[in-house]
């Protein structure tokens, strides 16, 4: 795009945030959530879907919880950055991708989610052979594009289950691998639409866990990792530029086949769930010391600890995410006393508790 074209699309991007800035200020004055969801269009300039009271058991693994107040589907990265500059500074903002990492309170999000899955979805091998893959593709095409252009190390990614936004924003790994492991660089988009590209020295990069530097200190432990953007959030993870070595694509894909199938083995996948629910604690193992204390088949209404993995609650049909929450605590609790050790929450929890009146 040369200069007269930038000036141009910069016109028209601020014409569009205008109109979307003067819609979100008529809202109602009542909690919006509490709205039947419908399609709201801001302006003919955003191309993606606004809707209002979104239920956010549709975009969760497990299958639990309240309602966003908005949600916004972007079209591609271009619309999710006139979206956000549409949005009020002090707006609350998350980002989700595959929801398997997310917990979402039965009262509900005051704010804005945006959905990058199915949006941010471009995925390509570029000159010099690193791959370029958006904040919405999900770990097992990942995996599946790097072993059909002859890469190796990437199969492990075909078992975590979710997008690559979650993935960067928490360090996600498994089977041995971490997805930090292989990333070169970063591309982060800031509430104001700009798009900026970061290095990993940028960041502090460890087991589960990925703070900018300069945002050291201020993340708690319990809360679980950041989904993306929350209410004091920049910026939110968009895409990354991933090296692999090169190999053998037949044994990538028969690699991946194994780490698949060794998944459905040991994995309550047949629940809704969301992964492995607590960090593995140094030495030792999550699973391990929650079932040492008697814990697996644990139940707090719909909410079971599953009788597969002990590091896995799961949705037994009528769970709600207050279920779930109790349950997360209890088994903290019980292995706090019975151990000493306090497990960290891996899953992310968000939104309000409801009010019972």
């Amino acid at each position: 795009m040369n200069r007269s074209e930038d000036r141009v699309q910069k016109t028209e991007d601020r014409g569009v945030v205008a109109a979307a800035r003067h819609s979100f200020s008529k809202s109602p004055a009542k909690p919006p959530y509490f709205l039947p969801s419908v399609l709201c269009p801001l302006s003919s300039g955003l191309r993606g879907k606004l809707t209002h009271a979104e239920p956010m058991s549709r975009h969760t693994s497990w299958r639990a919880g309240g309602v966003a107040a908005r949600f916004y589907q972007p079209a591609d990265l271009d619309d999710l950055r006139v979206f956000l500059c549409s949005l009020p500074l002090d707006e609350p903002l998350y980002a989700v991708g595959l929801g398997s990492n997310l917990l979402v309170r039965d009262g509900g999000i005051r704010g804005t989610v945006v959905l990058l899955h199915g949006a941010l979805k471009e995925l390509c091998l570029q000159d010099g052979g690193l791959i370029y893959a958006q904040a919405g593709v999900p770990g097992a095409k990942l995996a599946r594009f790097a072993a059909l252009h002859g890469r190796s190390g990437a199969e492990f990614f075909a078992g975590i289950p979710g997008t690559l936004g979650g993935m960067l924003a928490m360090n996600a790994g498994c089977y041995g691998g971490e997805t930090w492991q292989h990333a070169v660089k970063v591309q982060v988009m800031t509430r104001s639409g700009e798009l900026i590209e970061r290095t990993p020295q940028e960041y502090e990069i460890g087991y589960r866990s990925v703070v900018k530097n300069q945002d050291r200190g201020s993340r708690s432990e319990d809360c679980g990792e950041q989904a993306g953007f929350s209410q004091s959030a920049e910026e939110l993870f968009v895409g990354a530029w991933l090296a692999f070595e090169r190999g053998d694509g037949e044994i990538a894909r028969k690699k991946i086949k194994e780490l698949l199938a060794k998944r459905i083995a040991s994995q309550p996948l047949n629940f809704p769930n969301a992964g492995s629910v607590f960090r593995n604690p140094p030495g030792d193992y999550a699973a391990r010391l929650i079932e040492q204390c008697a814990l697996k088949g644990k139940c707090i209404g719909g909410a079971q600890v599953s009788d597969k993995h002990a590091n896995f609650i799961v949705n037994t049909g009528r769970a709600t995410a207050g279920d779930i929450e109790s349950l997360i605590s209890l088994v903290r609790e019980t292995v706090a006393n019975q151990t000493g050790v306090l497990l960290h929450p891996e899953v992310k929890i968000i939104g309000e508790y409801q009010k019972h009146e």
